[in-house]
């Protein structure tokens, strides 16, 4: 059994942003070397998340407007009245806890296994930010 790690990094560009990982873990996994196993996509910040979803234009529309809803950046929230990092991002921690901060995805004949309509996001809560952190660890044989 083999494990390997892999980080990849990327910069936002919106206060929340829903972007498209599964390309980038498809190439990851085919260039492993790793056939059968399971592959764990971690996000390294506590107001950013992983999620396996439908990419379509129109629903990921929709699913920035409910997270927008839920917890509105301007909300009266105690965290932002004495932020660590001088971010008033309450919000996005409050979102946050609506998500997963990693995903497990099975690798079969050296691909994900995934369905149909399923893709990997990486989702920004408290963007913009330069950079941001997907570990990615892929075991198996």
């Amino acid at each position: 059994m083999k494990i390997l790690r892999n980080r990849i990094e990327l910069a936002t560009t919106a206060p929340i942003q829903i972007i498209d990982i599964t390309a980038h873990i498809r190439d990851y996994v085919t260039g492993s070397g790793i056939t059968d196993g399971l592959l764990t996509v971690s996000c390294l910040h506590t107001t950013a998340r992983i999620n396996v979803n439908e990419r379509e234009e129109q629903l990921e529309r929709d699913m920035l407007t409910f997270l927008k809803r839920f917890a509105p950046r301007d909300g009266d929230y105690l965290h932002n009245l004495a932020p660590i990092d001088g971010r008033d991002n309450a919000h996005a921690h409050l979102i946050g806890l609506l998500m997963n901060s990693s995903e497990t995805i099975p690798v079969a004949g050296g691909a994900l296994v995934l369905g149909e309509w399923q893709s990997v996001f990486f989702i920004e809560l408290d963007g913009p930010r330069p950079k941001r952190g997907i570990e990615l660890q892929i075991l198996g044989t």
